[in-house]
């Protein structure tokens, strides 16, 4: 090993409002050495997502235990296995794991999952959201072939890759919502997205009314707030509504919770599905998803639309600028 130290990103204080990079804290650290039934990796790429706000405060609702003052951040990675004494795991093995925001990790060799360096055509298409994309769409809307789909943050790395699979899965009419007109045009000019509605350009409801004149038979809400309601209120008999995220709630400025208007007897007329739905349920989903967009980024029927920052140092202000909104598609760093 040539690197006696690494680099890793600690959290330097919670936010009391947005994202700032002065949040944060970057620190060079001795590279450990891996006792028996431990892995060390030298970390390749890291993703991250809006959930990385919620975690930044003390307290959160997700199933995922929120980042501590001083400590280093966690999050999907993946990297080369450097040593292993004492596991089936050998050098230059690709692996994923949750230790993220450092460029080494020494982890337990069973919180490592081997991966194939061969199936991607791009190892960082590993951290994909896919898999919360393929749940929403087959296992919380259903979608079937002839559907009309909304997909609210149409623009995420969830949303982006939720709109191809809709499409996979035979629906008609796919539409999206997301906060600009740029992103708007993109998402109808390259990824197949029929019409989409913007937060902020009028009433998302009227907005939705017009792009779905004949009514909506799947949701897969990342969002929730204004956009679901809108979603409820143009639902279809026998629609089927996932909630996938709450992006709405996550993302605000004040840390408030975005509550959400429902018409119980509305959807009990109109026999209605509401169901939440969290990837940590399904992880059997993983797998297939992998191999089903390693063929798809293969022959061209699926793409991987992110934005790809370099360098460690570069990490804080990929998760502000993913806050903010500012990318098309999911946020990896590549160290």
């Amino acid at each position: 090993m040539t690197n006696r130290t690494y680099r890793e990103v600690r959290l330097a204080a919670r936010p009391t409002g947005p994202v700032t990079d002065d949040l944060f804290e970057i620190v060079e650290v001795p590279v450990p050495e891996p006792g028996p039934g431990q892995v060390l990796v030298r970390n390749t790429h890291m993703g991250l997502g809006a959930v990385m706000r919620s975690l930044m405060d003390e307290h959160n609702d997700v199933p995922i235990p929120s980042y501590e003052v001083g400590a280093p951040l966690h999050g999907h990675a993946i990297g080369e296995v450097v040593a292993a004494p004492g596991t089936d795991l050998n050098p230059g093995d690709l692996v994923e794991h949750q230790l993220g925001w450092r460029e080494y990790a020494l982890l337990d060799a069973d919180a490592a999952t081997r991966l194939d360096p061969d199936l991607m055509p791009d190892p960082a298409a590993y951290l994909s959201q896919g898999a919360t994309a393929l749940m929403g769409i087959e296992r919380g809307a259903e979608v079937r072939p002839g559907d009309t789909v909304f997909v609210t943050g149409a623009a995420g790395g969830v949303g982006t890759l939720a709109g191809q699979v809709a499409r996979q899965f035979g629906a008609a009419r796919v539409i999206g919502s997301t906060g600009s007109q740029q992103k708007a045009d993109r998402l109808i000019k390259e990824l197949g997205y029929d019409a989409v509605v913007i937060r902020g350009a009028g009433p998302i409801e009227e907005q939705l009314r017009e792009a779905a004149p004949d009514g909506i038979d799947a949701v897969f809400d990342n969002v929730g707030g204004e956009q679901l309601e809108a979603a409820l209120a143009l639902a279809n008999r026998d629609a089927r509504v996932a909630i996938v995220g709450a992006l709405a709630s996550q993302l605000s400025q004040d840390g408030t919770t975005v509550k959400v208007a429902v018409d119980s007897l509305s959807l009990l007329i109109r026999s209605i599905t509401l169901r939440g739905i969290a990837l940590y349920k399904h992880l059997d989903l993983i797998p297939q998803w992998n191999r089903r967009f390693a063929a798809g980024l293969r022959d061209g029927t699926l793409t991987f639309p992110h934005a790809r920052l370099q360098g460690i140092e570069q990490a804080p202000r990929a998760l502000r600028e993913l806050t903010e909104g500012r990318h098309l598609g999911a946020v990896v760093v590549e160290l």
